[in-house]
């Protein structure tokens, strides 16, 4: 992946913190990061959710340094901030599903965590940080696309402490000068994404029974609706945030997203075609706290970011299959 950087600025001098860097979407950003010279990156990952393997990779480079902590714990944040200009905060307790059966572990990661990092980058004069948001904060609000200025009221823990991130975010911006942005993802999938456990997304989740030729569960009646986002366009749009001169980092959002939207009974079908698979889904409930639809207005990333996703689905979709593919092929070596 990346064949084309996302940036201009040269970045050789510059140091970078990924934190849950050994997650999906931050060990895919630590890889970019990597190919492109950065300077130095640091990942702080308590690998709760993360793996060391998603790293591994990694660990060889000279410009690259894994630390085990927890943003939870000031040290470690503070440990972690020492020296950085930049910060692309991907760690978080996901999952809906998760934070109804368990909503204050969401609370102390999601919120807790995030004010940690933010005095910690506060305190060592960090240059700007980019955060992990959520399409969920829309909430019940059922005007499509959603646009960055309209929300709803959000209907899991887990939109919650999203939405408490965007608050703190705007109130550090403005209390202490701090440049933050925060992207509001919508679904992102792709390589690096774990199919296995209870709170699985549902590409993966899809993918792997189908490898297994085993029957998908989808929740509801398939006609919901998502805008499902390959993983190298929120690569780009974190970059982007990151590094763009001249845009507005006080506390915006920005929605990260394709802009189109697609049923989860046609999402079935075109990974039955791509796998090749003929087993049929079966359905269950619906699941509390779940959105009917989903779809961004993704304009004032385009205008203010220079964000143009460059991997729609279909295409997303044949990347993360082989590389499921890959990662068989590595487990039986």
């Amino acid at each position: 992946m990346y064949q084309t950087p996302f940036h201009t600025k040269n970045i050789s001098g510059s140091s970078f913190l990924v934190t849950g860097g050994a997650g999906f979407i931050g060990s895919n950003l630590v890889e970019y990061l990597l190919k492109y010279k950065a300077g130095r990156v640091v990942v702080l990952d308590n690998l709760a959710t993360g793996f060391a393997a998603n790293i591994k990779p990694f660990e060889n480079e000279p410009n690259f340094k894994f630390l085990q902590g927890d943003i939870t714990q000031a040290a470690d944040c503070k440990k972690a901030s020492e020296g950085i200009d930049y910060i692309l905060h991907q760690a978080a307790l996901g999952s809906v599903p998760r934070s109804i059966e368990n909503p204050l572990a969401t609370h102390v990661v999601n919120e807790t965590g995030f004010i940690q990092l933010l005095i910690a980058a506060r305190d060592a004069k960090v240059k700007r940080i980019v955060y992990a948001s959520s399409s969920s904060v829309y909430g019940d609000i059922t005007d499509l696309p959603k646009t960055e200025a309209r929300i709803g009221k959000q209907l899991s823990p887990y939109a919650v402490s999203k939405r408490g991130n965007e608050l703190y975010a705007e109130i550090f911006a403005k209390t202490y000068q701090m440049e933050i942005i925060g992207l509001r993802y919508f679904n992102i999938f792709g390589p690096r994404q774990n199919p296995l456990g209870a709170y699985a997304a549902a590409i993966p989740l899809f993918i792997d029974a189908f490898l297994k030729n085993q029957p998908p569960a989808i929740n509801g009646d398939g006609k919901q609706t998502r805008d499902f986002t390959f993983v190298e366009n929120a690569v780009q749009a974190n970059i982007r945030a990151v590094l763009a001169e001249g845009i507005p980092a006080q506390g915006e959002v920005f929605n990260v997203a394709v802009g189109e939207r697609i049923s989860l009974n046609d999402l079935i079908s075109i990974l039955k075609k791509l796998t090749g698979s003929t087993v049929q889904p079966s359905y269950r409930a619906d699941r509390i706290g779940d959105v009917k639809d989903s779809l961004a207005d993704i304009q004032k990333a385009r205008r203010e970011l220079g964000y143009v996703p460059g991997v729609m689905m279909e295409e997303g979709l044949r990347k993360t299959i082989s590389w499921f593919h890959q990662k068989e092929v590595q487990a039986i070596k």
